[in-house]
C-alpha cells in the first residue's frame, strides 16, 4: 500500500457553502491536496435522507457546491470531486456493512440524536437518515481513506466508521477495509450571527462564500455582541460574543485581538468600532473567492466535466475496494 495520506470528506448539496464550511474543513482540504491523495464527496443521496419531496434542492445545488470548492482553491488535478449518487459502489458497500451495526447503537451516535432533535423527527426518522453514519462509513472505507477533516461535531461519525472497520475486519479475519484518522480544524465551529448555534444554512444565520459586499456587511451589523454592553465606556463580554469569534478566525494579527479583548472588557470599546474592522477583514477574504466563483459559473459545461472525470476516476477506486469486500465475503462467485 502506499504511505501517502488518502483523504475523504465533503459536504451535503443542500446549498452554497458558508463561512463555517470554510474554517471548519474546506481551507483545511486546500491546503491538504497537496500533502495526499484527495477524494471530495458531493453528498446528494445523503442529503436526499432528509429533504424528501425537496430533492430539486439538492440536485440544483451539487454544481453550488463544486463551485466554492474551486473558488476557495480545490484543484481538480489535485483533488478528485465526485457526485455520490453516481458511484453505485457505496451503495452496494453500505448494504453489508449496515449488517454489522445494530439501531440502538445508530440511536446513540451523539450527532444523529442531535439532529434528529434538530429536525423534529422525534420517532418518525426516516431509515435512510438514521443509517446515514453507515453509508458515511462506506465513503471513507471504499476510497481507504487514512485521513479525514471534520469539524468537533462530527467526531461521532468517525468514531462510528472505525468501529465498523474493525468489526469487518474481525468479521472476515483479515485486514480488507482501514482505519481513519479525523483532522480537525484550529477553528473547529464558528458560531452562527446570531450568536444561538452553529453557523447552519438551514439557520439562516452563515454567510456564503459567495456572498456580495453588501449581503456581508449587513450580515456583520446583525452579529451577536454582548447585550449587556449599552454604553461603549461598560465593561463588555467576549465570551459568547459573535464579533470576537470572528475575528479570532480571521484576524491574523492575534497580538492585536487580545488588545482589543482587554480593552473590551474594561470598557471604552464600542461595538461598531469591533464591526467596522470584522466587516474590512471578511470583505478582505470573500472577494477573491467570490470573483472566481463568478468566473467559473460562467461555464457550467466545463463544471460537469470537471464531475465526470471526478467520478469516473472515484468509480475505478470505489469498485476496487468493493471487489475486495465481496472477495472477503465470498460474494465473488464467479471470478
Amino acid at each position: 500500500m502506499s504511505t501517502q495520506p488518502i483523504i475523504l470528506t465533503g459536504d451535503r448539496t443542500t446549498g452554497p457553502l458558508h463561512l463555517g464550511h470554510y474554517l471548519g474543513s474546506l481551507r483545511a482540504r486546500v491546503q491538504l491536496q497537496h500533502e495526499a491523495k484527495q477524494f471530495l464527496l458531493l453528498a446528494d443521496a445523503q442529503a436526499m435522507t432528509d429533504n424528501v419531496g425537496k430533492h430539486q434542492k439538492v440536485t440544483d445545488n451539487v454544481i453550488e457546491v463544486a463551485l466554492d470548492y474551486l473558488a476557495a482553491g480545490i484543484d481538480p488535478e489535485k483533488s478528485t470531486i465526485f457526485i455520490q449518487s453516481q458511484v453505485i459502489e457505496l451503495a452496494e458497500l453500505t448494504q453489508y456493512l449496515m449488517n454489522l451495526v445494530t439501531v440502538a447503537r445508530l440511536e446513540r451516535n451523539p450527532t444523529i440524536k442531535q439532529e434528529i432533535v434538530h429536525r423534529g423527527f422525534e420517532r418518525d426518522i426516516p431509515a435512510g437518515f438514521l443509517v446515514y453514519p453507515v453509508s458515511q462509513a462506506a465513503d471513507i472505507t471504499a476510497f481507504k481513506a487514512t485521513m479525514v477533516p471534520v469539524g468537533d461535531d462530527q467526531l461521532p461519525m468517525i468514531e462510528q466508521t472505525n468501529e465498523l472497520v474493525r468489526k469487518f475486519n474481525s468479521t472476515v479475519d483479515r485486514q480488507v477495509l482501514v482505519e481513519c484518522k479525523a483532522v480537525l480544524s484550529a477553528v473547529t465551529r464558528l458560531p452562527g450571527i446570531d450568536g444561538k448555534a452553529k453557523m447552519s444554512k438551514s439557520l439562516g444565520n452563515s454567510i456564503a462564500l459567495g456572498a456580495t459586499p453588501d449581503e456581508i456587511s449587513k450580515a456583520v451589523k446583525m452579529m451577536y455582541t454582548d447585550p449587556n454592553h449599552l454604553r461603549v465606556d461598560d465593561p463588555g463580554q467576549v465570551e459568547g460574543n459573535v464579533v470576537f469569534s470572528f475575528l479570532d478566525a480571521f484576524e491574523p494579527d492575534t497580538a492585536k485581538v487580545d488588545e482589543l479583548k482587554a480593552h473590551y472588557r474594561r470598557g471604552g470599546l464600542g461595538d461598531g468600532v469591533l464591526k467596522k474592522m470584522l466587516n474590512e477583514r471578511l470583505q478582505e477574504a470573500i472577494a477573491p473567492i467570490r470573483a472566481e466563483r463568478e468566473r467559473l459559473a460562467r461555464d457550467r459545461g466545463e463544471m460537469l466535466n470537471v464531475l465526470r472525470r471526478g467520478t469516473e476516476k472515484a468509480r475505478e477506486a470505489a469498485a476496487q475496494t468493493l471487489s475486495e469486500v465481496k472477495g472477503a465475503l465470498g460474494l465473488n462467485y464467479f471470478g
